[in-house]
């Protein structure tokens, strides 16, 4: 991503690259699910409806390849900027995205288990308590999930929306490309499922922190030029969450 420049351009709503950063932040997830289905298929595994979790692994091994052939379209064609898949050319900001990911993680574990700590129970982690189950989580939250959703919605939507609709919003001395709030939008509506699986205080305020996440992971991208930080940012909110829960239910003693 460019540079901070001296004279910032107006920024203006377009219909276009709104409609296709929507297009593309619903439909690659959707279409990797289709794909990572008829993959199961093909190997004989009856995913989505057998185990979550390596149906969760394909489908976003898929979404993230899908999102690499779109920047690599992108790139050549229609929007050649820099996406960030790189190390960090500057300042790398990987020391407060662990900070920020720790504490959204605590964050993260009260708003979504906040039934279980008022009624002073024991949280569902929705698998059984195996090691196989426990130490694939725990990959998946900590290693996996970054990449596999940092470099669709960050790399290729914050990416792509700055150069095809440029212009910064200000809150005291920081700036950043209003881009990344979009797409934080965005990112956060694709967790509007949870309203019809959890009561709305729980649903409601995922909402606000899956906003309040895409807004610093494109901070962070745009500032480092990288896609580096958010992606340790990401894997320390969901990894920090999970063991909290995993201590929680006494997995370590």
């Amino acid at each position: 991503m460019n540079a901070d420049n001296q004279t910032e351009p107006r920024f203006r709503l377009k219909f276009f690259p709104i409609l296709v950063v929507t297009a593309l932040g619903f439909g690659v997830p959707h279409a990797a699910a289709i794909c990572a289905a008829m993959l199961g298929r093909a190997l004989g595994t009856p995913l989505p409806q057998g185990p979550l979790l390596p149906w969760l692994y394909m489908q976003h091994g898929m979404q993230l390849l899908l999102a690499l052939v779109v920047i690599g379209v992108l790139k050549a064609r229609l929007a050649p900027a820099d996406y960030g898949l790189h190390l960090p050319r500057g300042k790398s900001y990987v020391a407060p995205a662990m900070l920020w990911g720790g504490f959204f993680g605590v964050l993260m574990t009260l708003v979504d288990y906040a039934p279980q700590l008022l009624a002073h129970t024991r949280p569902d982690p929705g698998f059984a308590l195996t090691p196989a189950n426990i130490w694939g989580w725990t990959f998946f939250e900590g290693v996996y999930v970054g990449p596999t959703e940092e470099i669709p919605f960050r790399a290729l939507l914050v990416t792509y929306l700055a150069a095809a609709m440029p212009g910064k919003t200000h809150a005291g001395r920081f700036n950043m490309n209003w881009a990344g709030v979009v797409v934080a939008l965005v990112f956060a509506l694709l967790h509007a499922g949870n309203f019809d699986l959890r009561h709305w205080p729980e649903a409601l305020g995922q909402q606000v922190y899956a906003f309040a996440l895409g807004v610093l992971y494109a901070y962070w991208l745009e500032k480092s030029r990288s896609v580096v930080a958010p992606i340790v940012g990401h894997n320390t909110s969901d990894l920090v969450e999970y063991l909290i829960v995993f201590a929680w239910l006494g997995v370590f003693w």
